[in-house]
C-alpha cells in the first residue's frame, strides 16, 4: 500500500534546516545513520521492524498545493524554497538491514545518503516508523520467547496509541511472532489471521450464563470460545462450559475453548484443565488474558500452567515499561569538494560519541549458524575484510567506547554484511515480502541467538565492535575536535 502526502510528517526544524541548506549549499551531499543506544526493556536483543512502510512512505513523499499554502502561512519560508518543495521527490540511496533481523545498540540499521537537503527531511520519518515498530516487534518477541514459542494473540486495539498506533502495532507484533490479531482492520490490511472470543457484556445480556453460552455456541459451533469468569470461574463458568461443550462434541464439533480473563491464571487454568479432562473434554483449549506481559507469562509457564494461547494487549502495543526506542539519526559524512569526508559528534558521554564515516556491519556465525559478534567497518574496508574472512583469519574487534579494550574473533565459520540497498536514486528496489515471510525470518534470527541473550533477567551482552580502521578514524577525529 503506497503512502502519499506525508511531506509534512516532519518536525519544523527539519524544514528550517532544509531551507538553510537550500540557500547556502544545495548540492552538498551527506550520509546519515539511524541507530539506537540501548536495547529496550533491558533485554539482550532487538528486532528491526518498520522498513517496508518506511520505504514506501519515502519514495512517495510529496508536498501538495495545500501543504505549500500552509507552509507559506507560517511566514518562515522563501518562495524559492517552497517551489523546490512543490516539486520535491527523494533522489538518494537508502541501505538497511533486513526487516526481522536481530540488531544491537550503536550499529547502523538504516543508512541514508544523498543531497544533504534531502537526507535531512527524512530524519523524523525514519525515526517515527522504525522506533515504534522495532519497539513493538521486540516486545512481542520477548513475550513469545517467555511463552516458550507458544501461541500469542495480539489484543491491543483498544489500548493502542491512536488509530495508526494500533495498525502499526499489529504489523510489528506479527513480525515479532504473534500468531494473530483481534484487530479486524489490520487483519484485512496485512492478511493476518483474526481471532476473538466474547466480552462480559454478552454473558450479562442474557438471563443466565448457561443461556449465554448456549446461544453463542449456536451462532459459532465450529469456533466457540467462552469467557468463563463473569461470575465465578470454577463454580459457574467452567461447569456451564462443560455442559455446552458436551453437546457440541456429540454433534461432531471439536474447535472449542474457554478464556480466563481474571484471577490467578495459573491456579484457574490447572483447575479448569482438571475439570475438562475429568469430563472427557481433553480437546478444550484454554486461553488466558488480563494485563499479561513477558514476566507474568514466563512465571506461569515455568509453573506448568496448561494454557494453550495468550491474549496480550495493553502491555504489548504500548511497549510497557519502556515506551520508546532510543533511536537517533546522525550525520556521519559530508562532501568537502567532491569527496565524502567523515564527521563525528563529540560528547562528554562516551556512549553518545558517534561512529564516523560510511559504514556497514559484518555479522559472524559459528558452524551451527549461531551468531557470535558484529563488526562495524568502513565500506572502503569491505573487500580486504572479505579476503581475511574467507581465509578464516583472526580479526581484531575493538570496543566502540573504551580505548585499548578489544578481543580477537578466531573461531568462526563465516560472516555476512547486514546493510543492503533498498532505495537507489530515489527508486524502491526492496523486494516486498509477506508478513509471514518476515515473521519466519525473525524466528530464524531469534533461533540463531544463544539462550543467554534471551534471558529476561540480566541477559548476556552481545558484542558490537569496531574494525581497526574505523577505531583509528574515530580516535583521530576525537583528538582533532577535542584539542
Amino acid at each position: 500500500m503506497k503512502m502519499n502526502n506525508l511531506g509534512l510528517l516532519t518536525d519544523l526544524y527539519e524544514l528550517t534546516m532544509m531551507q538553510g541548506y537550500y540557500s547556502s549549499h544545495p548540492k552538498q551531499r551527506a550520509v546519515f545513520d539511524m541507530f539506537f543506544r540501548r536495547p529496550p526493556f533491558d533485554g539482550g536483543f532487538t528486532i528491526f521492524a518498520g522498513l517496508e512502510p518506511l520505504v514506501d512512505a519515502i519514495v512517495n513523499i510529496q508536498f501538495t498545493d495545500e501543504d505549500i499554502e500552509y507552509l507559506e502561512s507560517l511566514k518562515m519560508f522563501k518562495k524559492e524554497f517552497l517551489d523546490y518543495l512543490l516539486h520535491y521527490h527523494f533522489t538518494g540511496d537508502i541501505y538497511a538491514v533486513k526487516e526481522g533481523t536481530v540488531v544491537f545498540p550503536h550499529e547502523p540499521i538504516v543508512r541514508v545518503q544523498g543531497r544533504l537537503v534531502d537526507a535531512q527531511l527524512l530524519e523524523s520519518m525514519v525515526l517515527n516508523f522504525i522506533n515504534f515498530q522495532t519497539l513493538i516487534a521486540t516486545k512481542t518477541a520477548r513475550i513469545v520467547v517467555a511463552a516458550n514459542g507458544g501461541n500469542v494473540i495480539e489484543f491491543g486495539l483498544r489500548r493502542a496509541h491512536g488509530i495508526d498506533g494500533a495498525i502499526s502495532a499489529t504489523r510489528a507484533a506479527y513480525i515479532g511472532g504473534a500468531s494473530s490479531t483481534s484487530n479486524v482492520f489490520a487483519s484485512k490490511k496485512y492478511k493476518i489471521a483474526v481471532r476473538g472470543t466474547m466480552a462480559h457484556s454478552w454473558v450479562m445480556s442474557f438471563d443466565s450464563e448457561q443461556e449465554a453460552f448456549e446461544r453463542y455456541c449456536e451462532e459459532y459451533p465450529d469456533n466457540c470460545v467462552l469467557l468463563v469468569d463473569t461470575f465465578d470461574t470454577l463454580k459457574s463458568g467452567v461447569p456451564h462450559a462443560i455442559e455446552v461443550f458436551r453437546k457440541l462434541k456429540k454433534k461432531g464439533h471439536k474447535n472449542f475453548g474457554v478464556r480466563l480473563d481474571s484471577g490467578d491464571l495459573e491456579y484457574l487454568s490447572k483447575q479448569a484443565r482438571r475439570m475438562f479432562d475429568a469430563s472427557g473434554l481433553k480437546e478444550v483449549k484454554i486461553y488466558a488474558s488480563n494485563e499479561l506481559d513477558e514476566w507474568i507469562i514466563n512465571q506461569i509457564v515455568k509453573n506448568g500452567a496448561p494454557i494453550d494461547a495468550w491474549g496480550v494487549g495493553s502491555k504489548l502495543v504500548t511497549g510497557d515499561k519502556d515506551p520508546s526506542l532510543t533511536g537517533v539519526y546522525k550525520i556521519v559524512a559530508k562532501t568537502e569538494g567532491k569527496k565524502l569526508q567523515p564527521v563525528i559528534k563529540i560528547s562528554n558521554n562516551p556512549e553518545k560519541i558517534t561512529n564516523p564515516g560510511v559504514k556497514n556491519i559484518f555479522r559472524f556465525f559459528d558452524n551451527k549458524e549461531m551468531i557470535l559478534a558484529d563488526l562495524i567497518f568502513l565500506e572502503e574496508e569491505k573487500e580486504p575484510l572479505y579476503d581475511e574472512i574467507k581465509k578464516k583469519r583472526a580479526l581484531k574487534f575493538n570496543h566502540p567506547c573504551i580505548d585499548h579494550a578489544c578481543f580477537y574473533c578466531v573461531e568462526y565459520e563465516g560472516a555476512k554484511p547486514l546493510l543492503e540497498p533498498v532505495v537507489v536514486n530515489g527508486k524502491k528496489i526492496l523486494k516486498s515480502k509477506s508478513l509471514g515471510e518476515i515473521q519466519d525470518y525473525t524466528k530464524s534470527a531469534i533461533k540463531s541467538l544463544d539462550q543467554t541473550f534471551k534471558r529476561l533477567i540480566n541477559p548476556h551482552l552481545y558484542k558490537v565492535s569496531l574494525s581497526d580502521n574505523l577505531k583509528k578514524l574515530k580516535s583521530k577525529l576525537i583528538k582533532r575536535y577535542s584539542a
